[in-house]
């Protein structure tokens, strides 16, 4: 039909988007300006917004509508093989870190974490590896331990420290350290949902790289 896209002959996707890598604006908070450290073989998705002091490892895989702002509180790391699903917000405030070997970072992201959809980060918080944030959950001024399992709208925050393989339950809000030492441990159910979605989320870094090429333009658009 007229005006319509003919996709018969088509040899791939359409890739007509853009995402936004670029530094911090500078302000009173951060006035130096810093590009994103961003490894080759992470893949971003279209619409993904990164900006400022953020560090992103090797076959991480950032999904659609992703915002990692490094604008206010800094500097982000995330590690290797983790996964932002569509719509993960990462932000923080100024001058509150966490401490991981040393130094200080607004937000620290372990290996092999997945952020399910429309999570939410927001700094000072570290996430230890192996960790499992679900959908529309929310860490906000917390440490959560190696192997823990963040249910669907849960929120964790209030300074706490989740213990490795601590359960959150769904819509739980864990604002004390009190509720987080009475934390279950992950159940074996838990426990493989997670290692599935860290598998399938693994492979899509390379798969998505082939699929939309790996050649761009000086503005961004892969052709």
């Amino acid at each position: 039909m007229k005006g319509e896209i003919n996709l018969t002959n088509s040899n791939g996707p359409f890739n007509i988007y853009s995402y936004f890598v670029g530094s911090n604006p500078p302000t009173s908070i951060n006035p130096i300006p810093t590009f994103p450290k961003i490894k080759k073989t992470a893949f971003l998705s279209p619409f993904t917004f990164v900006a400022g002091d953020v560090t992103i490892r090797d076959n991480t895989y950032v999904g659609p509508f992703v915002s990692i702002r490094a604008d206010e509180g800094t500097p982000f790391y995330i590690a290797q093989n983790c996964n932002l699903q569509d719509g993960v917000v990462l932000h923080g405030l100024k001058n509150k870190y966490v401490e991981v070997n040393g130094k200080n970072y607004s937000i620290y992201i372990g290996e092999r974490v997945s952020c399910a959809h429309g999570s939410l980060i927001h700094g000072p918080s570290r996430i230890d590896q192996d960790v499992f944030i679900g959908f529309k959950a929310i860490v906000y001024n917390a440490q959560v331990g190696e192997g823990s399992f963040i249910s669907t709208d849960a929120v964790v925050t209030g300074g706490v420290i989740l213990k490795p393989d601590s359960f959150v339950p769904p819509g739980a809000h864990i604002d004390s350290q009190a509720k987080a030492d009475r934390l279950s441990k992950v159940t074996k159910t838990e426990e493989e949902f997670a290692k599935e979605v860290q598998r399938v989320n693994q492979e899509f870094p390379k798969a998505y790289s082939v699929l939309f090429g790996k050649t761009k333009c000086s503005c961004g658009l892969t052709y």
